[in-house]
């Protein structure tokens, strides 16, 4: 059996040297390569994908991303595999990628016998992610979690939130009815207990912690 597959890549090079590999694997044939997620996109949107099986793409890319497309093809396509390499080794991508549903990850720089490998663990109906992608995404993981342990206190989410809302020091002790002075003690507990460095940081935090939605 011939598995016919999509290459989305904006590196020509990469793409050259894609073709190349899969030229000694006479299972593998290419039916596509883009240059972006939305000619991706819009070529299957014209022709689906009754004789597609793999897609592999890249993570960074103009007008439509890896991501993104990913997210288009597994909503829309979920009979289709999606495969990314991509040189970016980002926890948080790598965790966005799986949530949605991404079949494997490997990086730019895996030897070619990993990549046909990948490939064909992925067309065989497994998912397939280099020790390297393991590796980041678990580091990821066990970061967040121990973000996620530091416990504030009602007050301090007050603060926070009034923090990352742009309220100046006195604005906060108004709102909050209490002294200038223990806002400023608040502001550097909360600095030290999420080991940030700044203002910019505590809000960044806020924004992780959901508190600027409403």
């Amino acid at each position: 059996m011939t598995y016919n597959l999509i290459i989305a890549d904006d590196h020509k090079m990469f793409v050259d040297g894609l073709m190349s590999i899969l030229k000694d694997a006479p299972d593998l044939a290419v039916t596509l390569t883009a240059k972006n997620g939305a000619q991706v996109a819009k070529y299957l949107d014209i022709n689906g994908v009754n004789d597609l099986h793999l897609l592999v793409t890249d993570l960074t890319m103009p007008e439509m991303d890896g991501i993104e497309l990913n997210k288009i093809v597994k909503e829309n396509y979920p009979s289709l595999r999606t495969l990314v390499v991509s040189m970016h080794i980002d926890g948080a991508m790598i965790d966005k990628l799986i949530r949605n549903n991404v079949d494997g990850y490997v990086p730019k720089n895996a030897e070619k016998e990993e990549l046909l490998n990948a490939i064909r663990t992925i067309l065989g109906g497994e998912k397939y992610f280099s020790a390297e992608i393991k590796r980041a995404y678990t580091d990821a993981m066990f970061e967040n979690k121990k973000q996620e342990e530091v416990s504030l206190t009602d007050r301090e989410i007050e603060v926070l939130k009034l923090i990352a809302e742009e309220n100046t020091t006195q604005e906060i002790a108004d709102t909050l009815f209490l002294s200038k002075h223990t806002i400023e003690s608040y502001r550097k507990n909360l600095i030290s207990k999420l080991q940030v460095k700044n203002l910019a940081g505590l809000t960044k935090h806020a924004i992780k912690m959901g508190l600027l939605d409403s």
